[in-house]
């Protein structure tokens, strides 16, 4: 057998513990081969293999993010400015501003999460009146996580909100002293009131639609994603919105691995939905790029809880149990595996008590079935997860909101949301993922630093040494480990022979660099199936060509995705009607110029800092 490719002269972490370091690799026919001396690689190269030279770089298997909603997330990320990694507000407002300029009417300027007030150097968010300043006439939509939207007086008009406009259950439309709504909207704790005036804007059309999904399967090569579990969401129909992904997979243009689950959309009607599903697919239909996955996030909207630790933490109806154990049992007896969404240890508790309830009847061994999130669980629920054979999905929300979380719950508290590290004692499957893209970022490498660190995006420190996961083994959470919630096992995850050929070339070193810049982290090249789907610097000549992001005004055409920490300086972003074009009080200088500066002016306990100047006189 002649290899297609060989990589050659690159620091192998095959995650294998069979075979770790070798010194290269051989791909054939979309998997590996071979791993081992580049001696025993290069023997197989035939007159048309390819032999990459990888400079010394770290190569790893391709990240595998197990909670996402991109099938969602692709039909309008060419709409969305994105703040993920911008680190000033006066840059993110002059974002903004620029992304104004240029949007015609009737189309929005939307910010959909990603962002965090507290990776603001500012640790604020705009208020509405910079907003409507920047942009009196054209819409404005600013998600932040799970709590509040903000919307400029244009949006409201365009959304109808006015005086006599009711608030929904379980929202806020916040109004000033005459009854009319600011633009503030807030979960209160229910996030509904935020997504569906999000789906009040406009739409791409079917063709800019799979441009916009193209572009945001790149974006996640780019960051050395390969596969996705896509854990479905609202407003997501099966199979109406299915119809670009699927329409990509046909014509060849996916460079993502897909797995997908569905998720109820009829509160009421849950086992309905389900029911009919059963008949249409079945879980593993499909094939190594598109496949079906089972059912959840959402199973019943009884049993759903809130996130928005801003909010006290709901308790869920009497009747969630009811509602819960028929859809479990049709889920059970059609052998379909299952995720469901839960924050809280009292959710957990509950839905539990159904599980084991169904289990009697119907053995869940083997289903691969999983929580999401799982922030407060005890080590009493972790222990009943492992004795079921189910799993717990986390992802990195409190790095975006914990806080949050302290200042409701405590330091204490906030020690082990999630006990990762006590998951994986129990023996249970743990995964990680990033729940982008409405609260926290699509970018795998802030997830990493979340699992190494333990510190938010605004740097407080969460978890003790004990809880913090080794580098290796974080890694892990986002490669084989993540295979047992796709119930691909086996099949990739590492750089093993027989495997699927995903693997990713980093621009820096993951396991020798501080771990302030694992975050940072970015792919030089990254392979699917043996084949690149993306390459810049040294590999930008191995990259495939993808069309201009459509429609031409799209942000993505001027800002791109994910935001570089190096492209951040604040100095060069002074925006005018921000705080930061303001003095001083205790120096008098300019914020702007002091946060681009190399003076610690935002550390609390540096000089600069201790002398008033990290508050930015807000």
């Amino acid at each position: 057998m002649n290899a297609d490719v060989i990589l050659i002269n690159g620091r192998f972490s095959t995650l294998d513990r069979s075979n770790p370091n070798p010194q290269a690799v051989a791909i054939s026919d979309g998997k590996f081969v071979g791993a081992g001396t580049e001696q025993d690689m290069r023997a197989l190269a035939g007159p048309a293999t390819q032999v990459i030279d990888l400079g010394g770089r770290r190569a790893i298997p391709g990240l595998i993010d197990s909670h996402m909603h991109i099938i969602r997330g692709g039909l309008n990320y060419n709409m969305e400015l994105r703040w993920d990694g911008v680190r000033s507000l006066s840059q993110a407002m002059e974002m903004l501003k620029r992304q104004v300029a240029v949007t015609p009417p009737p189309q929005w300027v939307r910010v959909v999460g990603g962002f965090t007030e507290y990776q603001f150097a500012e640790k604020r968010l705009p208020t509405l009146d910079e907003i409507n300043a920047v942009s009196p006439d054209t819409p404005v939509f600013i998600l932040h996580l799970y709590d509040r939207a903000l919307l400029n007086s244009a949006a409201l008009r365009a959304v109808g909100y006015t005086k006599e406009t009711p608030n929904p259950p379980g929202g806020e439309i916040q109004r000033d002293g005459a009854g009319n709504p600011t633009g503030l909207l807030l979960a209160r704790p229910n996030a509904n009131i935020l997504y569906s005036t999000l789906a009040k804007g406009p739409k791409l059309p079917p063709e800019y639609q799979l441009n916009s999904t193209r572009h945001f399967m790149r974006e996640m090569n780019r960051l050395g994603v390969t596969s996705i579990i896509d854990a479905g969401g609202g407003f997501q129909n099966y199979p109406d919105d299915y119809a670009v992904i699927e329409k990509l997979h046909e014509d060849g243009e996916m460079t993502l691995r897909l797995a997908y689950n569905l998720f109820t959309q009829k509160p009421k009607q849950e086992l309905a939905d389900f029911a009919g599903w059963a008949k249409q697919v079945s879980p593993g239909q499909g094939d190594d790029l598109y496949r079906h996955n089972g059912a959840g996030e959402m199973l019943v909207y009884s049993a759903a809880d809130f996130e928005d630790f801003r909010f006290e933490r709901p308790d869920m109806p009497p009747s969630m149990e009811q509602d819960l154990e028929p859809v479990v049992r049709l889920l059970a007896e059609n052998r379909w595996p299952w995720r469901l969404h839960a924050t809280y240890d009292e959710t957990i508790t509950r839905a539990l008590d159904v599980f084991e309830k169904v289990n009697k009847d119907v053995p869940l061994q083997g289903l691969n079935w999983f929580f999401d999130h799982a922030e407060t669980i005890s080590d009493k629920n972790i222990d009943r997860i492992a004795a079921l054979g189910g799993g717990i999905a986390v992802q990195h929300r409190m790095m975006f909101q914990g806080e949050d979380f302290v200042e409701r719950y405590g330091a204490k508290a906030a020690e082990r949301t999630p006990p990762v590290a006590r998951m994986l004692e129990a023996g249970v499957p743990v995964g990680a993922g990033t729940d982008a893209t409405r609260v926290a970022s699509y970018n795998p490498w802030v997830s990493l630093a979340w699992l190494v660190t333990g510190r938010t995006l605004g740097g407080l420190k969460l978890y003790p040494q004990r809880s913090l996961l080794d580098r290796e083994t974080a890694l892990r959470l986002w490669t084989d480990a993540n295979t047992w919630f796709s119930t691909e096992q086996g099949k990739k995850g590492q750089i093993a022979a027989g495997q699927l050929a995903d693997l990713v070339v980093l621009d820096r070193d993951y396991f020798s660099v501080p771990e302030d810049e694992i975050q940072d982290i970015e792919s030089v090249l990254t392979l699917l199936g043996g084949k690149v789907v993306h390459g810049s610097g040294d590999f930008a000549d191995l990259a495939p060509e993808l069309p201009p992001a459509m429609p031409d005004w799209s942000p993505v055409r001027t800002f791109g995705g994910y935001q570089k920490r190096a492209d951040t300086g604040a100095a060069k972003y002074a925006f005018v009607g921000c705080g930061c074009s303001s003095a001083c009080n205790v120096h008098g200088h300019n914020h702007a110029r002091a946060l681009g500066a190399p003076a610690p002016a935002s550390d609390e306990g540096a000089f600069w800092g201790a002398l008033g100047c990290s508050c930015w006189a807000f």
